[in-house]
């Protein structure tokens, strides 16, 4: 079985529920849920005239291999309601992203693991602190407790 970590976020609609949507059609098709974060009130970040966002860490345990596990991400996406303009942080009913998949480092086009702004997004941090602040990120070797305190986002994020 594989660990995953994923970040689910949205900010159209009924936001906690379609957080909650999103982690019972993942549990369903990807695998089941081990850990999850309370859910946090984010600003919106890189396109800050949105509004703002909720957002909510989860640990998985699944069978998928990573573009497998991305595919169904990407379905549970688009049945919530998720549609892509090729726009880059626009508003959305839901977001899953995969931040990590074991120890994987994959840099492919479609599939980056570890997630590459994962050490400047407080709104990713503490959520993943919550519930893994002893993961150490396969690539720049340290915990996503160091990743927080060195964290230089000012977007506030607040346990809802």
């Amino acid at each position: 079985m594989n660990i995953a970590y994923l970040l689910l976020g949205g900010n159209l609609g009924n936001r906690k529920q379609n957080l909650q949507k999103a982690l019972l059609l993942i549990e369903k098709r990807a695998g089941g849920c081990t850990k999850k974060s309370m859910i946090y009130l984010t600003k919106a970040w890189g396109n800050e005239l949105q509004p703002d966002f909720y957002n909510q860490a989860v640990c998985i345990e699944t069978s998928l291999k990573p573009k497998e596990l991305l595919a169904c991400l990407l379905k549970i996406e688009e049945a919530l309601g998720r549609q892509r303009n090729g726009d880059k942080w626009q508003a959305r009913t839901i977001d899953i992203d995969i931040l990590f998949y074991n120890d994987a480092r994959i840099d492919d086009p479609e599939l980056k693991i570890p997630h590459p702004f994962i050490q400047e997004r407080r709104f990713v941090l503490l959520p993943m602190n919550e519930i893994a602040e002893n993961f150490f990120h396969p690539v720049l070797k340290k915990s996503i407790q160091q990743l927080l305190n060195e964290c230089k986002d000012p977007l506030e994020v607040e346990k809802l």
